[in-house]
């Protein structure tokens, strides 16, 4: 099974950059897309980038595009969520997210199967 791990999360001023990154284990790392999500308290969780199997692929929420990249390292096992220009409404917990089969979906959390413990993420203004 798949187990995902969060880091990197921490309390930034806005317009500053943060990485967080995702490690994960067990086999069919790189077979699949992966994705971030966040929370927000009183929120519903949303979606943030995803990324696919190969690192071809990117997909990013409206509200993220052209601050947030998402790149992963197979060898590494590892997927990456690079964040500058941090906004307050930024501030929310961010989870890893991977899949069990190939991916029918990407941007809703039940596209996945797999959720890491998340990392906080805190923007000052």
């Amino acid at each position: 099974q798949v187990q995902l791990v969060e880091s990197g999360g921490g309390l930034v001023q806005a317009g500053g950059s943060l990485r967080l990154s995702c490690a994960a284990s067990g086999r069919t790392f790189s077979s699949n897309a992966m994705g971030w999500f966040r929370q927000a308290p009183g929120k519903e969780r949303e979606f943030v980038a995803s990324i696919s199997g190969n690192g071809a692929s990117t997909l990013y929420a409206d509200f993220v595009k052209g601050r947030f990249t998402i790149s992963r390292d197979n060898a590494k096992t590892t997927v990456y969520l690079q964040m500058n220009s941090l906004k307050p409404e930024d501030t929310a917990v961010y989870y890893c997210a991977g899949s069990k089969y190939a991916n029918k979906c990407f941007t809703r959390s039940s596209c996945y199967d797999y959720w890491g413990q998340g990392t906080q993420v805190t923007v000052s203004s």
